[in-house]
């Protein structure tokens, strides 16, 4: 194990695994895909982080290298998973669309959201290093042809053009840094 994976898996064994509501955010600490588990919120994030069993990763919707943190909202039931989801992803899609492909419709809050726990999955050093606009943008453009690779050749379906749109336009922000 390198030191980078010894980091994250310290790091995922502080958050929480109760059932939830999850971010995972970029290098800038930007949420890019919000997600629920009532199996526990650290196994569905460690899943994501190394690709096992996650279709936003397989589907090229999201790089990992691009996660630096993990926000957590742990819940007490699985009634109020779902609501605090949708909250949760109309609040920062409307801020920067995430990568989620399929769009949530927010309902009438039920309740005040959950004190967020907030994890960083990557040594500072490294974030620091990933954000420099020549490292970042070459990586998210090839991304970025990845996705477009995986609709054009595997599948085409209105939720991953949705990501790719988000991509699209996060990697406009990347692009304006490099310049």
């Amino acid at each position: 194990m390198n030191a980078a994976q010894a980091f994250r898996g310290k790091a995922l064994a502080a958050l929480t695994n109760q059932i939830g509501v999850y971010a995972l955010c970029d290098l800038d600490g930007n949420p890019i895909y919000v997600g629920q588990s009532v199996d526990g919120i650290r196994t569905r994030v460690r899943r994501h982080l190394t690709s096992a069993r996650s279709d936003v990763i397989a589907n090229r919707q999201i790089d990992v290298w691009e996660i630096a943190f993990v926000w957590a909202w742990p819940v007490s039931t699985k009634a109020k998973v779902e609501p605090l989801e949708r909250a949760i992803f109309a609040h920062y899609d409307a801020e920067l669309p995430l990568m989620n492909g399929k769009a949530m419709v927010a309902d009438a809050p039920l309740f005040d959201w959950p004190e967020k726990q907030v994890v960083q999955v990557i040594d500072e050093e490294e974030r620091q290093s990933r954000l420099t606009p020549s490292n970042r943008l070459p990586r998210q453009i090839k991304q970025y042809d990845l996705l477009v690779d995986y609709i054009l050749n595997v599948k085409e379906a209105p939720h991953l053009k949705r990501s790719l749109d988000a991509h699209f336009k996060r990697m406009v922000r990347y692009h304006q840094r490099f310049l």
